[in-house]
């Protein structure tokens, strides 16, 4: 019975290693793509080149919409809350309790997309 335990845990070590591994890799890919557009922007002022200002917003990221992102995310939390209540009453039958913590985790998502959703109104305004 030891051997499988020890097993379950090298894998549920080995699935974090993994998710560390893939979100520090996202991390570093992103890193040289700004160091990338930031040295091709270098070397067009050092070459005394024209830089459009297109080109410029492109490359230095400055044509976000940060409201849309901010309502996008306000919504996919707002759509996760009902899911979790349901996942509660399913798993409810395992222990009583889990649809009391999953309600309140539930409520705690609203609470944050509500959150998410004034702040993009807030920044549309600005």
């Amino acid at each position: 019975m030891e051997g499988i335990g020890l097993g379950a845990g090298l894998a549920a070590f080995g699935l974090w290693i993994f998710i560390g591994m893939a979100v520090l890799g996202g991390i570093w890919d992103s890193i040289r793509k700004r160091e990338t557009q930031h040295e091709t922007l270098r070397r067009m002022f050092e070459s005394g080149q024209a830089v459009d200002p297109a080109l410029f917003e492109q490359l230095t990221g400055g044509n976000k919409d940060v409201a849309r992102d901010l309502r996008i995310g306000g919504y996919i939390c707002l759509a996760i809350a009902p899911g979790l209540v349901l996942l509660g009453w399913f798993m409810s039958a395992l222990a009583t309790e889990l649809l009391t913590l999953l309600t309140g985790v539930a409520a705690l998502l609203v609470c944050i997309s509500a959150g998410m959703l004034y702040a993009a109104r807030s920044v549309k305004q600005d």
